[in-house]
């Protein structure tokens, strides 16, 4: 008798479950307060008041559709797969009936000609496999990054030491250039006094000592003398020339015929000529080096983020082939496209980070490429995502000119890509 009748009280419970749910189909946990049956139903929007046995009867009452949430009576209304072990969402109202299992429980096909088998838990089963794998391979990233901001430490202070060491050679060079351009002058001076001193007379026998590198005694003294003055003027003159940064190359009469020069004269030209040599070999190695300062610096200035997470990318280019092109990103650098004939087309050189405040170091801008037939000039995005390695995931042309890729790197890696990641399955 007892058993009867907890049978009895079951299945009224159950018939009016029954009831229940069938009235609130296709409502969300937290609108279910608004569909308790009572006498009379309120639209959402609330503009009409209905009565509740209108609710979910296959026919649209109101305006924004939200008497009919479990039939396909609306076309705006929006269906709640609960999907218990799965993540729940919603779907569009018309997709109720229709003979296609939209939700992974299959209430969306409670009166179809047709049965869903619920799949939400091995869905969910799958998923929270797919969270562990992402959330471990975060973790190897964070581990990973914390090597690379090591590695980074070291990179800048190698950077640093080289800008020091070659500022040193600089200053060096600088003192060389300085003592080789007085040598020119000295050089260049001796010359000319040669020059205005020995004018040879063919039809003097006597003079004829000049052409063969023999100076008179009385014409020594006279030569002694002016070379002093004009040693003098030169050295005036250098000073000058130094301030100025003038190192214009030596210019020296043209002659007829320079086997015909008086001995004292072509050595003089030798000499001028080996100190002219020198001095434009410093000076192309002083440039030089004043180059590398210049790019260095460049280097340095960059944000490479703020524990230097991203100075490990200035020594590498990664690579993607993507159709019949081969797409090669050198951060902070250049993106360039190259097709299977050889020929190479520049997509952008570094023009800074692009991300949003709260994550600036998302994105990177490669600005001012080669310019589009007939088109602006090319450009491209790259976002960074967390990974445990260091490449190129995907490259598109989502318009005209304009390039995006995504490059994964462990550098990318964050606490706040931790939390994303389980807020995102969440």
């Amino acid at each position: 008798m007892e058993l009867h009748f907890q049978l009895i009280l079951a299945f009224l419970l159950f018939s009016e479950c029954f009831v229940e749910t069938k009235k609130i189909r296709g409502v969300s946990m937290s609108y279910r307060r608004l569909y308790r049956e009572r006498k009379s139903f309120l639209c959402m929007d609330g503009s009409r008041l209905i009565p509740f046995s209108q609710v979910n009867d296959d026919y649209c009452d109101c305006a924004d559709g939200s008497d009919e949430p479990g039939t396909a009576a609306c076309h705006n209304g929006r269906f709640y797969c609960m999907n218990l072990g799965f993540r729940p969402h919603y779907i569009p109202s018309s997709r109720v009936n229709d003979g296609i299992c939209d939700c992974c429980d299959g209430s969306d096909e409670f009166a179809s000609r047709i049965q869903c088998s619920n799949k939400c838990r091995m869905l969910g089963q799958k998923e929270r496999q797919e969270l562990e794998e992402r959330m471990k391979a975060v973790n190897e990233g964070l581990h990973l990054k914390k090597q690379l901001i090591e590695e980074g430490a070291l990179i800048w202070q190698e950077k640093q030491t080289q800008l020091s060491q070659l500022q040193k050679v600089a200053e060096d060079l600088r003192i060389k250039v300085e003592d080789y351009r007085k040598r020119k002058l000295r050089a260049e001076a001796e010359k000319d006094h040669l020059e205005k001193a020995i004018k040879p007379d063919h039809n003097s026998v006597g003079d004829q000592s000049q052409w063969l590198g023999v100076v008179p005694h009385d014409s020594r003294s006279k030569v002694d003398k002016d070379k002093s003055s004009v040693i003098r003027g030169k050295e005036q003159e250098e000073k000058t020339e130094i301030q100025q940064g003038q190192n214009d190359p030596v210019r020296t009469p043209p002659h007829e015929n320079p086997d015909k020069l008086p001995p004292v004269i072509r050595a003089a030209q030798g000499a001028v000529d080996s100190a002219v040599a020198e001095l434009q070999k410093v000076e192309e190695a002083y440039d030089t080096v004043q180059m590398e300062i210049r790019e260095l610096k460049e280097k340095l200035a960059i944000d490479y983020g703020p524990e230097r997470e991203f100075v490990f990318l200035l020594s590498r280019c990664v690579q993607m082939a993507v159709s019949e092109y081969t797409y090669t990103l050198c951060p902070f650098s250049q993106v360039t496209q190259k097709n299977n004939v050889g020929s190479e087309v520049m997509l952008g050189k570094w023009d800074g980070w692009l991300g949003p405040l709260d994550s600036p170091y998302r994105q990177m801008k490669y600005d001012e490429g080669e310019a589009c037939w007939q088109g602006p000039k090319r450009s491209t995005v790259v976002s960074l995502v967390c990974g445990t390695e260091t490449d190129l995931r995907s490259v598109k042309e989502p318009s005209k000119c304009l390039y995006t890729m995504e490059l994964q790197t462990p550098a990318a890696c964050s606490l706040n890509t931790q939390r994303r990641s389980i807020h995102n399955e969440l």
